[in-house]
């Protein structure tokens, strides 16, 4: 079971929801206010956080932002709850990182199967605790803000370092230009989106045999996905014949310090 934090000013919903989240074996931390709901989420690091988009003082939309941005929070499974069902609330609550959106009125047993699957799905995809991981042939560590490609390292900025992790730690997850703005450069950066397209660019140029790791999905954002089956060049879903592979592309991830501790990445 897990701890969950629940930030929704309406009692009634806290109510329903802390009852049966508590039956279902779960520890329940409410709030009723945006910040008062962050503050829980960045001290007690629950396992997973359900949100209202209609908040006082601070609104879902700001606390999900912040629990993205937040190092201690930034994992962290995020379900949204909201009165508001049309395709476009759900598509912008996903793209601020939400992992699920429930409209209410909801039955209270398909939410509890949602939060069961947020769990599950998060305990299974949890990092090793490590400072350097192993993707394919490209190598991380974190602490020491190096990266290895073959076993060769490769020098980068410590901006293109940040923006690299950001998409790792995200992988398979698509992030908007301002998504990206906002997790590396900061939240209140004033910076067009072009800018991240050239870092992009130049990281891409820089990992060299694996830079289709890291895979433009056409206007939307960037996403670092899995290893790509050989001979895939991995720009087939995203790039139009005759532009340029460096604004588009991916390819062949590599490796770690020669001698260095491995983990493997789930």
């Amino acid at each position: 079971m897990g701890t969950i934090v629940i930030v929704d000013d309406e009692q009634d919903i806290i109510d329903v929801l802390e009852f049966n989240l508590r039956q279902a074996g779960h520890e329940v931390l409410p709030a009723t206010r945006g910040r008062a709901g962050l503050e829980l989420a960045l001290t007690k690091r629950p396992d997973l956080v359900i949100l209202d988009l209609m908040l006082p003082d601070l609104s879902g939309t700001e606390l999900c932002r912040a629990l993205r941005s937040a190092t201690q929070t930034r994992n962290t499974p995020v379900l949204m709850l909201s009165a508001r069902g049309e395709e476009i609330d759900r598509v912008v609550g996903f793209e601020l990182g939400a992992d699920d959106y429930v409209t209410k009125p909801f039955s209270v047993r398909e939410l509890l199967l949602r939060v069961r699957a947020l769990l599950q799905r998060s305990r299974s995809t949890a990092p090793e605790r490590t400072s350097f991981v192993e993707f394919g042939r490209l190598g991380i560590d974190r602490d020491a803000h190096r990266i290895w490609v073959n076993d060769t390292e490769v020098p980068l900025t410590a901006l293109e370092f940040r923006l690299l992790v950001t998409l790792f730690e995200r992988r398979n997850r698509v992030q908007t230009r301002a998504a990206l703005l906002e997790h590396v450069w900061g939240m209140n950066a004033h910076i067009s989106t072009r800018t991240v397209d050239a870092h992009v660019k130049r990281l891409r140029e820089k990992l060299g045999a694996a830079r289709e790791y890291v895979e433009t999905v056409r206007g939307v954002g960037y996403r670092f996905r899995d290893a790509p089956e050989p001979g895939d060049s991995g720009t087939h879903l995203t790039r139009r014949a005759g532009e340029d592979p460096g604004a588009d592309g991916g390819a062949d991830v590599a490796g770690a310090p020669p001698g260095g501790p491995r983990a493997a990445v789930p």
